[in-house]
């Protein structure tokens, strides 16, 4: 189940909150890569240590070795020359990604130790605060893109956006750049990981938790849902981690509040599945999620996506059933927007060139949520 690899730091790379980048030279052949070539690595310095150059490092190379889409890297998983300094003590008995070889102890801000407790314990109400929700992890800084735009159209101040991680796809929230950029930007005000994942501002036990911690001890004024980078999917009706999508609206409707679906759109990808409406949104919104949410359409300019827009119309009464179906103008100013945000877009290796629909959607979901408030 794991491809295990040695080999010694030979030099550093870029760092970011959380995550530290490097490269090992193999002690042993990986895939293409022979015995004494390199490999990019990347480390959590709170799970392993810091490695430096000459240190030798144990590594988890098998996404790497099958080629899937971890970025590229091999992980680290120990330094074999010395230990990590113990953690100090301190409260905090929330174990994450348990019973794994990393499991990682954290102070939940629902746990009985943390000074949140108290707030959170009886808390049971989000007071129809706004929580967006996405299927894919690029969709976050569009998201956010669009709600700062709206805000500004409505000479409001910036919304204060509290980001609740789910476990479906990375678990350690410092993996994501997109996080650590939009946090250093003052666009996220807090990053709450949820279930198994771990790694944010703040750690919760369940999306009910992390939802409840946004509106209670973030104070933000506006949600948005959505699992870390690295989306899983089967090809399967049912196989694919974005299903939570659906129990994230169940989740704001149930804690009273306002649910958001944001739709996974492309207007590029080569899959049938995944083109206009992915199928992933069809199933989460239509099958899995049972309240009503507010599932935003994209309206483009004339001439601009026509094909996709009308695709999005046939495809999107699906959904009308159960939901109701805002239309928001996506045109050449929210585009401009987007390209103003201060991390890269993409998804699926696709910018905001290859494919404007998949962010411009995203974001007129943040416009939408904003304008419910302002």
């Amino acid at each position: 189940m794991i491809t295990w690899r040695a080999g010694t730091v030979v030099s550093l790379g870029s760092t970011w909150p959380g995550a530290a980048e490097m490269t090992v030279e193999l002690e042993s052949p990986v895939g293409a890569v022979p015995a004494g070539g390199t490999v990019r690595a990347l480390a959590y310095p709170s799970l392993v240590g810091s490695p430096e150059i000459g240190d030798r490092v144990l590594l988890n190379v098998s996404a790497l070795a099958r080629g899937l889409g971890t970025g590229g890297y091999a992980l680290v998983v120990a330094g074999l020359d010395a230990l990590p300094a113990d953690p100090p003590d301190g409260p905090g008995h929330l174990v994450k990604a348990r019973y794994t070889p990393l499991q990682a102890m954290v102070l939940g801000v629902d746990d009985q130790e943390s000074p949140h407790h108290d707030v959170l314990r009886d808390a049971d109400d989000l007071g129809g605060l706004p929580v967006v929700v996405a299927d894919l992890h690029s969709a976050l800084p569009a998201i956010v893109a669009g709600a700062r735009f709206a805000a500004a159209r409505a000479g409001a101040e910036p919304p204060r956006v509290a980001y609740v991680m789910t476990d479906g796809g990375a678990l350690p929230a410092w993996f994501s750049r997109a996080v650590a950029g939009l946090r250093s930007a003052g666009w996220l005000e807090a990053c709450i990981t949820t279930g198994q994942a771990f790694g944010g501002d703040l750690e919760a036990v369940t999306v009910h938790t992390g939802l409840l911690a946004a509106r209670h001890v973030v104070g933000a004024s506006l949600v948005v849902v959505t699992q870390g980078p690295g989306n899983l999917g089967t090809g399967t009706r049912w196989g694919f981690s974005g299903v939570a999508a659906g129990e994230a609206v169940n989740a704001a409707a149930t804690l009273r509040g306002r649910p958001v679906a944001s739709l996974r759109v492309s207007g590029a990808d080569a899959r049938e599945r995944h083109l206009g409406i992915s199928h992933h949104s069809l199933t989460a919104y239509g099958r899995v999620a049972l309240a009503a949410a507010d599932v935003v359409v994209p309206v483009f300019e004339p001439g601009d996506l026509d094909g996709l827009g009308h695709r999005i119309d046939d495809q999107v009464a699906a959904l009308s059933a159960r939901h109701r179906v805002v239309r928001v103008p996506a045109g050449a100013d929210l585009r401009s927007a987007l390209a103003g945000t201060p991390v890269r877009l993409s998804t699926m290796g696709r910018g905001l060139e290859a494919d404007p629909a998949a962010f411009l959607t995203a974001a007129a979901a943040g416009i939408h949520a904003v304008d419910l408030v302002t």
